[in-house]
C-alpha cells in the first residue's frame, strides 16, 4: 500500500512554469506506475501523464503534450510533473496516482492509490 501527497500548486500568471511534487509512503513505491490527472470545476477528471516503475517510458495527455513533464526519483519516493507555458484553461485540482500494474494507464480506474489533490490556478 501507498500514501500519497502532493504540493506545490499555487496561483501562477499565464506562460509561467510550475513543478508540482509528489511525495510517497510505503515500501512498494518503486514498483507502481505514477500518474497525474487534474479535475476542474464542473468537468472529469482528465489524464495528464504516466510514468512506469522503472522510469524509462512516459506517456502524456493530448492536452498537455510538449508542456508538461513527468518524472520519478524512486530513491526519494517522489513523482513530480513540470508544467511549463501554464494557460488558464490549466486552472485545476491536480492529483497523483499509483498503479500497481507498474505499467501506468490513461484511465483513473486503473490506480488504486490517490493524494488529496492540490490546486493550481492560472491567471490571465
Amino acid at each position: 500500500q501507498v500514501q500519497l501527497s502532493e504540493s506545490g500548486g499555487r496561483l501562477v500568471q499565464a506562460g509561467d512554469s510550475l513543478r508540482l511534487s509528489c511525495a510517497a509512503s510505503g515500501r512498494m513505491f518503486s514498483s507502481y506506475a505514477m500518474g497525474w490527472f487534474r479535475q476542474a470545476p464542473g468537468k472529469e477528471r482528465e489524464f495528464l501523464a504516466a510514468i512506469i516503475w522503472s522510469g524509462e517510458n512516459t506517456f502524456y495527455g493530448d492536452s498537455v503534450k510538449g508542456r508538461f513533464i513527468i518524472s520519478r526519483d524512486n530513491s526519494k519516493k517522489m513523482a513530480y510533473l513540470q508544467m511549463n507555458s501554464l494557460k488558464p484553461e490549466d486552472t485545476a485540482v491536480y492529483y497523483c496516482a499509483a498503479d500497481p500494474s507498474a505499467m501506468g494507464s490513461r484511465y483513473a480506474t486503473t490506480y488504486h492509490y490517490w493524494g488529496q489533490g492540490t490546486q493550481v490556478t492560472v491567471s490571465s
